[in-house]
């Protein structure tokens, strides 16, 4: 049975991760096909121009622009980025790592999310009810390195209990655009 204070501290754990992950609580901003449109469009290329985003949108350059300027503002869009080729600079090793730690109290969440936001090798980590506390995306130059980052967490004596490895072989997909259309139809 699940007492109510666990799912309370899940949810406290997350938003420490992910502060945009709000668990539906936050006000969320009403869109309209036109926000979507310039969405859509910004996903598929952070570059666009101006006039572009206008032409994709349906709208003048400066109401575009404004609008793009409101969904900034919102917090709605949050950055912009390249998305790159890392095998073509260097050889990598992708895994992903599960991780539970021996004890559930708020001090050891922090404890071990605070080590994990100061390392760069760890480009993602998500906190998940189930089985286990933690998924994490680790990228090193090789399957060595990763043992040693694993070492070093181990060392550092962050609570952790047990961690399972899954080296990544082939990746399938790996999206960065959001299915925006998908998602709202179910909301409205």
């Amino acid at each position: 049975m699940i007492k109510i204070s666990s799912i309370d501290n899940a949810k406290v754990r997350t938003q420490c991760l992910f502060p945009d992950f709000d668990h539906g609580r936050a006000p969320r901003m009403k869109l309209d096909a036109i926000d979507l449109r310039i969405l859509e469009a910004i996903q598929a290329d952070g570059r666009i121009t101006k006039l572009a985003l206008a032409e994709k949108a349906g709208l003048s350059p400066t109401p575009c622009w404004m609008r793009l300027r409101k969904l900034e503002t919102a917090g709605i869009v949050t950055g912009y980025h390249a998305r790159l080729a890392l095998r073509r600079v260097a050889p990598v090793a992708s895994v992903m790592m599960e991780v539970t730690l021996g004890n559930h109290r708020q001090a050891d969440f922090d404890r071990f999310e605070r080590a994990i936001g100061s390392i760069p090798e760890i480009v993602a980590c998500w906190s998940v009810g189930g089985g286990v506390d933690y998924i994490l995306k680790v990228v090193t130059a090789d399957i060595d390195a990763y043992q040693r980052l694993v070492d070093d967490l181990l060392g550092r004596e962050l609570g952790i209990d047990r961690y399972f490895t899954y080296i990544v072989t082939k990746t399938v997909k790996e999206e960065t655009v959001l299915p925006l259309g998908s998602l709202l139809s179910q909301v409205n």
